[in-house]
């Protein structure tokens, strides 16, 4: 789950920031340095799990608002939800300040399986 390693800087910003960036913005700013980054795997890691996570997110929202269209006391975990997402995402900015590679579960290694292969 956790590799330290080596950031390499991409340009003008240390790879470390433009990490932390990933997560930052969202999705857009993942699919954006996807896009832009083509050499360093650290950064491409890091854009490629915030991208899958916060899809994972949105999939998550929006079954429990379908389903809580019909159960109402779901719709109190919608928020709930977000706020995990939230959590979650500060955390990785964190660890890839850090210089850290951490994996989430699944998520994780479908990202470097992207990455890497």
């Amino acid at each position: 789950m956790l590799e330290k390693t080596v950031v390499e800087d991409t340009g003008v910003v240390k790879g470390n920031i433009v990490g932390v960036l990933c997560y930052l913005g969202g999705i857009l700013s993942a699919i954006l340095i996807l896009a832009l980054e083509k050499d360093n795997k650290f950064v491409r890691f890091h854009a490629m799990q915030s991208a899958i996570t916060f899809v994972v997110l949105i999939v998550v929202a929006t079954m429990l608002s379908a389903i809580a269209s019909f159960i109402w006391i779901l719709f109190a975990l919608i928020p709930l939800v977000w706020m995990l997402g939230l959590i979650v995402f500060i955390f990785l900015m964190y660890k890839a300040y850090q210089g850290e590679k951490y994996k989430l579960p699944v998520i994780g290694d479908i990202a470097e399986k992207q990455i890497y292969q």
